[in-house]
Order: structure tokens, then C-alpha cells, then sequence
């Protein structure tokens, strides 16, 4: 009988073994993102026994559709698509579900969507977003003390192609949004393809990118589960924040000086950019805001111009950045965006003292389709002194 047993377990885990060796070798191309020649991407998936499966995206008119049934296939047809990248999911019977056929995703906060990319020709926005034959640049996630926050953290770094020949490189800080993390610009903002493709078309300085977790209470992302703390930090990030930059300009072949540096974010990372600027007046040449959540403090609901207005120190700190004369600040925000009043009041504040920046506003609103945009046109901003 013990026998027996031993064999019937040797048989089970070959068999297993057997299995997941096919489903390395398992094909699942049924055709889906299928890209037609009319400019429309048709999705699908072979769902024989649902009764009703349901497109939610970006690709799809107002955002939700229902798809097609023929025989054990389910599909969808967009509308002509422009250069982009774009975001989708299925739900089957009311149950989430990404595309089987398309191994492109990323992650959200804590939400998965199966991805593709659109492009119509060299340069545009798709292009941007995509890997081609150029030189690559590495993503490194990397560990740093921080004494200010009394952790060790970690953030993911870019640096160019050619990095390791010796030269030095300016810096630029990049900082994400509520709900992210030191995932969020790679994967969500593609900062490695879009560096690589501007750095390779002449667009872009070659430059070291920084993406620090700007969660003060976080090790790190949440998929490092048992890691994070979610204790009252001893520090805010802006506060901490140069705890990244010595270890950057200690770690890494780095240009030093405000001409080589350069800091912006979206949303909360907007919060973070101005504050931490501002408490560094004459530290970053070149200032980005995206969609900022523009405040003197976290959760001040009052006009901008009424929270300076109300305390001097705030009003000499952003004077003092400005007196250090920046290459460039630059505002963002898309014409839908939520924060819209926010920025509208700051940039009002800005007129009213004469400080000089400039200001770019897109279409729609808060999404990563316009801070890829942002970023896109930032970076060929940098360092062309």
C-alpha cells in the first residue's frame, strides 16, 4: 500500500509538472488586439457559454460597450483610433477579466487592464509609447536609507544609454500621483520608451531619471506585500525628499548644480513638486506641474491666491523660487481636469506678481493619457543650456 501511494505521487507531480510544461508553450492568439487596415482595433474573446460579456476602456466609444457573440467568439470594433495607448477589460457575466490573448497590461493603483498601442507613423504619441530598434536605456529598482522617514525605500531609476562609458548626466526628479507608487511612471507613464525613443530622435537630453515612492509611510509598492509600514511617517515627503538626492548624487555619475536638475509630478506628485521647491528655492532649473493639486497644505480647500495671501511665508517662498530664476516652470492640465480651479487660481496669483512661467492645456482631464503627453513635452525641454 505505501507503495502504491509513493508511486500515485510520483505520477500526480509528473503529471503537474507535465501540465505547466505545456502551458509554457500554450497558445492563446485568437487575433485580439487585431489592428485593421480602416484604423479600427477589433477585440475578442472566446467566451462559449457566457450569456452577455461587456468592454470597459479608453479604446471604446463613452468608455463601455457591449460585444458581438458569433459562435464560441465574442468581439468588439472601435471607432478609428488616433496614436495612443490605450487601456481596456472584459467582464464576462458581470465577472472582470482581462483579454487572455494579449500579454500588454499594467497595473493601476491596485487595477489591471490589458493594453495596446496605436501608432500612425516615427515620432507621434503611439510611437513614443513603444519599444523599437534603438539604443535602450536600463530600469533599475533600487534601495535607499532614508533617515528622515527612518526607513529604507525603494525607488525604480532610468539611466540612459551608454550610461556605463564614463560620462555625467543631469537628473531629472519625476514624481506620480495619488494611489502610486515607484511603478506607476514605468509602467503606466512608459518613461523607459519614452526616453529611449527621444533621446534616440534627437528630441531629448540623455539624463537620468528618478522615480521615488512618494507614499512617506511606504517601503515601497504594494505588491512587496508585508513591507510597508503605514505608520504616522517622522517626516512628509517633501520633507525627506533630500534624502534621494544624496543618495543619487553619491551612487550615480550625476552633473551636480540647479542647470542639471529638474523635478515635476502629476497630481499629488504636482502637490510634492511645488512643495518641494519651494522649500529649495534655487535647487531646480527646470519646474514641471501636471494636473497639480496645487495647496498650501494638504486638504486647504481655499483659492490659492487667498492661501499666499493669508501667510507671508508661503508668498516669500514661491518668490524666492522665482528670484532664482528657473530655465522653466512649467504648468499642465488637461481643460476637464478637476484640479482645473486650482491651477487657474494659481496661475493667477503668478500673473498678479509678474513671475513668469508657461502653461500647456490639453484636452480631457486627470489621466495618463495626458501625463505621458506632459511628460513627452518636458523632457525635451530639459537641459539645452
Amino acid at each position: 500500500m505505501k507503495k502504491f501511494c509513493m508511486t500515485l505521487a510520483v505520477l500526480m507531480l509528473a503529471t503537474t509538472q507535465a501540465m505547466a510544461q505545456e502551458a509554457i508553450f500554450e497558445r492563446r492568439d485568437q487575433g485580439s488586439p487585431r489592428f485593421n487596415d480602416d484604423g479600427t482595433v477589433t477585440l475578442s474573446l472566446r467566451a462559449p457559454d457566457a450569456t452577455r460579456v461587456d468592454i470597459v476602456g479608453d479604446c471604446v466609444e463613452n468608455m463601455h460597450a457591449q460585444l458581438t457573440k458569433d459562435g464560441d467568439h465574442w468581439s468588439y470594433t472601435s471607432p478609428v483610433l488616433f496614436a495612443e495607448l490605450y487601456n481596456y477589460r472584459f467582464y464576462v457575466d458581470g465577472v472582470e477579466t482581462l483579454d487572455p490573448s494579449n500579454i500588454e497590461r499594467s497595473r493601476d493603483v491596485r487595477s489591471f487592464m490589458s493594453t495596446f498601442i496605436v501608432s500612425r507613423e516615427v515620432g507621434d504619441q503611439g510611437y513614443l509609447y513603444a519599444n523599437h530598434d534603438v539604443a535602450h536605456g536600463n530600469m533599475a529598482q533600487v534601495w535607499y536609507d532614508s533617515p528622515s522617514l527612518g526607513l529604507t525605500r525603494r525607488m525604480t531609476i532610468y539611466t540612459p544609454a551608454g550610461y556605463d562609458k564614463g560620462k555625467k548626466y543631469p537628473v531629472l526628479y519625476l514624481l506620480h500621483g495619488a494611489g502610486g507608487d515607484e511603478e506607476a511612471w514605468p509602467t503606466l507613464g512608459r518613461t523607459q520608451q519614452i526616453m529611449d525613443n527621444l533621446i534616440a530622435l534627437g528630441k531629448a537630453e540623455p539624463m537620468i531619471v528618478v522615480m521615488p515612492n512618494g507614499n512617506a509611510s511606504d517601503d515601497a509598492s504594494p505588491l512587496l506585500s508585508g513591507l510597508s509600514k503605514k505608520e504616522k511617517p517622522k517626516a512628509t515627503f517633501e520633507e525627506a525628499f533630500d534624502d534621494i538626492i544624496n543618495y543619487v548624487e553619491s551612487h550615480y555619475k550625476v552633473k551636480k548644480g540647479s542647470k542639471n536638475t529638474a523635478l515635476c509630478g502629476l497630481s499629488m506628485g504636482g502637490y510634492h513638486t511645488f512643495k518641494i521647491s519651494n522649500l529649495r528655492p534655487g535647487r531646480f532649473a527646470y519646474i514641471g506641474l501636471f494636473s497639480a493639486a496645487i495647496s498650501m497644505g494638504r486638504g486647504n480647500q481655499a483659492p490659492v491666491q487667498e492661501q499666499i495671501a493669508g501667510n507671508p511665508a508661503f508668498a516669500k517662498q514661491i518668490a524666492d523660487v522665482f528670484a532664482a530664476k528657473p530655465a522653466l516652470y512649467w504648468i499642465a492640465i488637461g481643460k476637464d481636469d478637476f484640479l482645473m480651479q486650482q491651477n487657474v487660481s494659481y496661475r493667477a496669483y503668478l500673473d498678479s506678481q509678474k513671475l513668469p512661467y508657461e502653461y500647456y492645456e490639453s484636452e480631457g482631464g486627470h489621466s495618463w493619457r495626458n501625463w505621458r503627453i506632459y511628460l513627452s513635452m518636458f523632457a525635451q525641454r530639459l537641459f539645452k543650456d
